[in-house]
């Protein structure tokens, strides 16, 4: 007589119980890395308007709250900076916009808005000082 080969169904049953634990465990892992993958992709754009901001401060006197065409100029194949008058560049997680303070010394304020699953990561701001932070529920987190 021979012997039956292959799996038995309790054997199948186990390897999918397993590969559930290590999926529910590898998950929420996963869904922060991305989470911090797309705050990165947002701070890197809110350095690269302050040093936009700092070479038109050069050549304007002054800085400048349109961040498209007009403005800073602003081009990236992740980022629209097209909306608002060329005044947010926005992308499905973040829309960024500049606010600029009038009173002597000219200043700034870069402004990144979570939306979409970015929401509870929350707002991040980055002054013409060089003052960054990140506001989650009211409670600062850091960049």
């Amino acid at each position: 007589m021979r012997a039956a080969r292959g799996f038995t169904l309790i054997e199948l049953m186990m390897a999918v119980v397993i590969v559930a634990i290590l999926a529910a465990v590898a998950w929420p892992s996963y869904l922060s890395y991305v989470q911090r993958g797309k705050r990165s992709e947002a701070q890197q754009l809110m350095l690269s308007i302050v040093n936009r901001e700092q070479q038109f401060l050069l050549d304007a006197r002054q800085y400048t709250d349109v961040l498209g065409a007009g403005g800073l100029g602003l081009t990236s194949q992740q980022w629209d900076c097209s909306g608002n008058a060329n005044k947010t560049c926005s992308n499905p997680s973040y829309d960024i916009t500049v606010t600029l303070d009038a009173g002597p010394p000219p200043a700034f304020t870069v402004t990144a808005t979570p939306k979409g699953n970015q929401t509870d990561d929350g707002v991040m701001t980055l002054t013409s000082a060089g003052q960054k932070s990140r506001v989650v529920g009211g409670t600062e987190k850091g960049w």
